[in-house]
């Protein structure tokens, strides 16, 4: 930390703002998790000065007081650990999650829109903020499509490990015979760059269409063409945003999105690594799945990558994923190691 501090004092170090955004990001975010450790260490002593104290007597409640304690503080050490190990280029920036269905029509549709539901949940209990950019609803029920915004320390970390297809086996709630189903949709993640990496996007290479949004209809229907779908005539990346009503806030989140797909796409090609995020796109279908969710004839959450596994489905669709997220990068960290 202290060749960072040294960094910020020289006299070119605002020569260049975007290494100079970038460094003083990191240095916050080093300074953080110093003042976490040193918090962590008295509550370490406190705990080890009780434990002491209770030592060689009839006291239960107050070992049982001390051996929730400890597992409270070993969980917040197991999420500092965690934090210092996501090291990557693009870890500590926010994200973009979207989701889209496979085939299969409502089933998948409805299974996105299970997906969506877990992950709004699983950022409202990590703390991280969530902004809903693109939703597009399908016509009985589901989703066509959803980017969101998420926002918190290291959240493109963490959100990555999601990336790949989710499979979903159930007896469907729209098949009058009750026979079972299963489901795909796809999750990707791209880190936004919006706020620490300047790309250029020129008007001349773009084509911006506007459309009057989808909506329940009645008194909330939108009657003006608020909508806007951009497409970059170079690269042919379509993205579009209706979640607003202003056409001038839907335009901005769609040059947001674009923006960060510009980015994963030039890094890929500066990198000379081309498709490393791009190929876990891979067919929405069987045999590409990274986790399974058995609703039918049995419970379970199985990832596929990890062998990590849990029979409280509803846990993990209500948004506890830590377990598979963590499982996940630690893997990821020992194999690259």
């Amino acid at each position: 930390m202290s060749k960072l501090e040294k960094v910020t004092t020289g006299d070119d170090f605002w020569n260049n703002q975007e290494n100079a955004q970038n460094t003083l990001k990191k240095l916050s975010g080093l300074k953080d998790s110093i003042e976490i450790y040193r918090g962590l260490k008295g509550d370490y002593g406190d705990l080890k000065e009780l434990f002491d104290l209770t030592v060689g007597e009839d006291d239960p409640e107050s070992v049982s007081e001390i051996e929730k304690e400890v597992v409270i503080l070993l969980k917040k050490v197991e999420s500092l650990e965690l934090d210092l190990m996501l090291d990557g280029e693009d870890d500590d920036k926010n994200a973009i999650l979207t989701i889209h269905p496979g085939a299969g029509g409502t089933e998948s549709q409805d299974w996105a829109e299970m997906l969506m539901r877990m992950y709004l949940r699983w950022f409202e209990l990590r703390g991280f903020k969530s902004e809903v950019l693109d939703l597009q609803n399908a016509d009985e029920a589901g989703i066509k499509s959803v980017s969101i915004e998420i926002k918190g320390k290291n959240i493109y970390g963490y959100a990555k490990a999601e990336i790949g297809v989710h499979r979903l086996v159930r007896i469907s709630p729209f098949d009058t015979n009750r026979r079972r189903h299963t489901s795909f949709a796809s999750v990707f993640v791209y880190p936004d760059i919006s706020d620490n990496i300047s790309i250029e996007v020129s008007p001349k290479d773009i084509r911006i269409d506007t459309f009057r949004a989808s909506g329940a209809g009645g008194q909330h229907v939108n009657k003006t063409d608020s909508a806007v779908r951009i497409t970059h005539l170079e690269t042919r990346i379509v993205v579009s945003c209706q979640s607003q009503r202003s056409q001038h806030k839907n335009k901005e989140n769609a040059l947001k999105i674009l923006k960060s797909r510009l980015y994963t796409q030039k890094r890929e090609e500066e990198e000379a690594k081309i498709g490393e995020l791009e190929k876990s796109k891979t067919e929405i279908g069987w045999g590409n799945q990274i986790r399974s969710y058995i609703l039918h004839p049995y419970n379970m959450v199985k990832d596929h990558r990890t062998s990590v596994e849990t029979g409280n489905v509803q846990a993990v669709l209500g948004g506890e994923l830590d377990n598979f997220v963590t499982a996940y990068l630690l893997l990821r960290k020992e194999k690259s190691s």
